[in-house]
């Protein structure tokens, strides 16, 4: 089910009209609508951050399940098709919807694509302590204290910033979250690391070509955005750039130990024109696959 607008989603809900046309705070008690239909699947057309006060039975991870009885907070991109799972059960909490174009003459317009959580799935929400929950749910009632006042030249401004606020604080919770579910985090990263041993394989790399993030992502059962935000967490890096350095310590690899052409190396690790294995090699290694092999080159 598609909704072009928050005002047809209100309606769907059986909401009142909301206040501003463009962003609107919604409380799930306040719901009174059959929302069997909408759980099959929702498409909206602006962005949507939900605390839900209660996610009852467990939460898949990767290949693992733990258990979120405290509740937590979702982001939903526009143009993201999502569902409501049967094992989510009754919650409270808040939902804020928002048009692009209420931030759109605003950084944050352009600066709002960044922050790769709204990439994430339900499965990887935010799930806060009670010091977070009370931030997060502190700054939905400034929104919604601003929403209820009479607009003036200063609302527009006062609420993006208060959204922008949100956002900062979620990230920041998000690596505290990897943190402090290290053992979450580091499981996936040994199995990353695992999935690109294998796929610098010489049967795999002839084969299927280089790794992309959302094929390594996929293979692990997590969102490629999450993956990468966790990994840099832990790491510094990205994916991308596990996936480089994974590929250039190959590389090194058989430059060293066999006697392929750097041609050769290239195919063999899945390079489907050799240049820009060397201009990938060059960057990372800052000489030449050529100047490395006769730098290693004792006689």
């Amino acid at each position: 089910m598609l909704f072009n607008s928050i005002s047809e989603l209100h309606r769907a809900l059986g909401l009142p009209k909301p206040l501003h046309p463009l962003i609107s705070l919604v409380d799930y008690s306040n719901i009174r609508a059959d929302t069997t239909e909408l759980e099959k699947g929702i498409l909206f057309n602006f962005y949507k951050i939900s605390y839900k006060k209660n996610y009852t039975g467990k939460v898949k991870y990767g290949q693992s399940h733990y258990d979120f009885d405290e509740g937590g907070l979702s982001f939903v991109s526009p143009n993201q098709v999502i569902s409501v799972s049967d094992d989510e059960g009754d919650y409270g909490g808040y939902t804020l919807l928002i048009h692009p174009d209420f931030i759109r003459n605003f950084p944050l317009g352009k600066k709002i694509k960044d922050y790769g959580f709204f990439s994430y799935t339900v499965a990887e929400a935010l799930f806060l302590s009670d010091k977070e929950k009370e931030i997060i749910i502190g700054l939905f009632k400034n929104i919604e204290t601003e929403l209820d006042s009479a607009i003036d030249l200063f609302s527009q401004e006062v609420v993006v910033s208060q959204l922008e606020l949100l956002l900062s604080y979620s990230k920041r919770f998000y690596n505290r979250q990897f943190i402090t579910r290290k053992s979450a985090s580091n499981d996936l990263l040994s199995k990353t690391e695992e999935l690109l041993d294998n796929y610098f394989s010489v049967e795999k790399s002839l084969l299927k070509g280089l790794p992309s993030v959302q094929e390594i992502a996929a293979e692990l059962n997590v969102s490629a955005h999450y993956l990468s935000d966790m990994l840099r967490s832990l790491t510094g890096r990205n994916t991308q750039q596990h996936i480089h350095s994974r590929l250039v310590d190959k590389a090194k690899e058989l430059l060293i130990t066999t006697n392929l052409t750097v041609a050769e190396v290239a195919y063999q690790l899945g390079f489907e024109h050799p240049q820009s294995f060397n201009k990938l090699f060059k960057n990372k290694v800052k000489v030449s696959p050529v100047k490395y092999r006769q730098s290693l080159n004792w006689n």
